[in-house]
């Protein structure tokens, strides 16, 4: 059932992104008075076809979904009979080089829009988000140095370039602040309220590295969800947790005497006592024999495994855990939803050519890219999640594609621009001969990354 769920999604999600960047280009091209063949949802032996009696446009479904195109009427095109005298203004040849760049550079700004519009969508309707508190951070970590102890409400940010501080709606809208000023290398004050009133809190993100923000690099500040509850799940047989006495229900409130409230914390924590009792302090929640919320100290001792992944020994309980973390509807209003979806749009597109930068130059891992395995099994999960889950990866892909199709590579839109750019420059046409050159180059470099980005798909199947 969940791959039947992932093939529909991934199906869904192609099929709008392909459609809306085709019919970008289309739209612009019949503005442009180009003559437009065929318009193509997939590759391969068409299934479906039929011509428009307006515009004599062949529409067409073909069998491979995994792209299109939009045909044009162009002399360049070999194999075909001379273009009639009549319809020769229509090519697309024939056309200044500003009207052919806007016919290109239509498809990506297609999918731009398609962005703005589903987040807008999303940030109108509302959504449940986790709220922006926080729990107790790890030593040493930003967090934990800024003067953070756990249990703050986030509330409000201002980077040490901002006049004034914007509102931290969300556990989400706090990690794009961060996330932005960490990329920039910046000072942010935080305004967060407790039990006490609000205080400031300044993080330093000057030093953050560029390992730190390709990974989890909110746990790298010492930022998690917190304020929730941390519970036992389940608890495996013959594990320390089972002979601790630790039952399904229970709730983790302390391990020596540290309060805890968020899983990733918890678990780093028991990783690093491996073989040495630690206590915790549990709430329990009516179990025979105990009183409704009664609270008590157990001594566990960590069993030491060796990690996979590291070659270390970690401590392990064996207790499944459950975080259930306070919650706030998100909602705006529909000006406030089309701008945020704007900014949010610019922000991931900014982010997605910084990342793509340092890939090429080596400051950040070739792991960060994905292929369609890993497209699939996202467009499945968030699709699980509801329809603002999937609307909102929906238009992270869209994004994705728009930014990929600007690259300046010979094959893809980017590539077709950066010579309509010289064009315009120079007065002159690149040549054939050059264009053929960075075809096989553009060729080359889209085999490549897309070999590597099943290598990655591959690889977070099998988990080597």
């Amino acid at each position: 059932m969940n791959l039947l769920i992932e093939l529909l999604a991934f199906a869904v999600a192609i099929g709008v992104l392909v459609v809306v960047h085709e019919y970008g280009h289309y739209s612009v091209a019949r503005l442009c008075g180009v003559k437009v063949l065929r318009f193509s949802i997939g590759f391969g032996k068409p299934l479906f076809q039929w011509v428009s009696p307006k515009t004599g446009t062949e529409w067409t479904i073909a069998a491979l979904p995994l792209g299109g195109y939009v045909k044009m009427l162009d002399e360049r095109e070999t194999g075909t009979a001379p273009i009639p005298a009549e319809l020769l203004p229509q090519a697309f040849n024939r056309k200044s080089v500003w009207r052919r760049f806007a016919i290109v550079a239509a498809g990506p700004i297609a999918n731009f829009l398609l962005a703005i519009v589903l987040f807008a969508l999303v940030f109108a309707t509302g959504v449940s988000e986790p709220a922006a508190v926080i729990a107790p951070p790890a030593p040493n970590t930003p967090a934990a140095l800024a003067g953070f102890e756990g249990g703050e409400t986030i509330v409000a940010a201002r980077t040490s370039t901002a006049g004034e501080s914007e509102p931290v709606r969300s556990w989400s809208d706090l990690r794009w602040k961060l996330l932005g000023a960490a990329f920039d290398h910046k000072y942010i004050e935080l305004s967060a309220k407790d039990a006490h009133g609000t205080s400031q809190f300044q993080i330093d993100l000057r030093g953050i590295g560029e390992k730190d923000v390709d990974d989890d690099f909110m746990s790298h500040l010492g930022f998690e969800p917190g304020g929730g509850k941390l519970t036992v799940a389940g608890v495996q047989p013959g594990s320390a947790a089972q002979k601790a006495g630790l039952v399904a229900g229970d709730r983790l409130r302390a391990v020596n005497g540290i309060p805890t409230d968020n899983a990733t914390a918890f678990i780093a924590y028991v990783k690093s006592h491996a073989g040495v009792p630690v206590t915790l302090q549990i709430e329990r929640g009516g179990q025979a024999g105990h009183t409704q919320g009664s609270l008590e100290d157990i001594s566990i001792v960590p069993q030491s495994q060796r990690d996979e992944t590291t070659g270390q020994q970690i401590g392990r309980i064996g207790a499944e855990l459950a975080t259930q973390v306070p919650s706030i509807d998100v909602r705006y209003g529909p000006i406030e939803s089309l701008q945020l979806g704007a900014r949010r749009t610019w922000d991931l597109a900014v982010y997605s050519v910084r990342m793509f930068g340092r890939m090429i130059v080596g400051e950040a891992s070739l792991k960060n890219l994905s292929g369609p395995v890993t497209i699939a099994d996202y467009a499945g999960k968030s699709a699980r999640l509801g329809p603002s889950a999937f609307l909102s990866f929906l238009a992270l892909v869209s994004i994705s594609l728009g930014v990929l199709n600007l690259l300046p590579i010979p094959v893809l839109d980017g590539g077709h621009l950066l010579y309509y750019l010289v064009e315009a420059v120079t007065g002159k046409v690149v040549s054939d001969r050059w264009q053929l050159v960075f075809q096989r180059a553009g060729l080359a470099c889209i085999v490549a990354l897309s070999a590597i980005a099943l290598f990655n798909d591959l690889a977070r199947l099998i988990h080597f």
